[in-house]
C-alpha cells in the first residue's frame, strides 16, 4: 500500500468520528452543528474515500465530483417515495442520503469540498523538482 493511501486511511479514521460527533453533539448550538456544519466533514469524508479508491484523480476533479454528487443527493431529498423514506429512516440511510432538502446545506458542501481539496493537495505526492 502506498504512503498516500495510508495517509488517506488515517485521515478517514479521523474524519469519520469527527463527523459523527458533529451529527450527534447534544450541547449548545447543536442544531447548527448537527444539521449545517456536519456537511463539511461529510464532504471531506467522501473526497478522502474517492481518493482512496481512485488515487490518480486530481484533488480538483474529486472536489467537483463529490460536490455534484452530494448536491444531487440533496435534491433527491425532495423525492420521497415510501421505499426511499424507509431507507432514510435508518441511521446509515439518514447519514448518507439525508432526510430534508435545504438550500442552506450547499455553502457547507462548498466549504467542505474546498477544505477537502486543500487536504488532498497536502497529502498528494508531488514530484521533486531539480534546483
Amino acid at each position: 500500500m502506498s504512503k498516500y493511501r495510508r495517509q488517506l486511511l488515517l485521515s478517514i479514521t479521523f474524519i469519520v468520528p469527527f463527523g459523527l460527533v458533529t451529527k450527534f453533539y447534544p450541547g449548545p448550538g447543536r442544531m447548527w452543528l448537527n444539521d449545517a456544519f456536519g456537511g463539511i466533514p461529510y464532504e471531506i469524508f467522501w473526497m478522502l474515500l474517492v481518493a482512496l479508491i481512485w488515487p490518480r484523480l486530481s484533488p480538483a476533479a474529486i472536489a467537483l465530483l463529490v460536490f455534484l454528487t452530494t448536491g444531487l443527493l440533496e435534491f433527491l431529498q425532495l423525492w420521497q417515495p415510501i421505499w426511499l423514506q424507509a431507507i432514510r429512516a435508518t441511521l446509515p440511510g439518514r447519514l448518507v442520503l439525508g432526510n430534508a432538502f435545504t438550500w442552506g446545506d450547499f455553502p457547507y458542501y462548498a466549504i467542505g469540498c474546498f477544505l477537502g481539496w486543500l487536504w488532498l493537495r497536502w497529502l498528494t505526492p508531488h514530484p521533486k523538482t531539480a534546483v
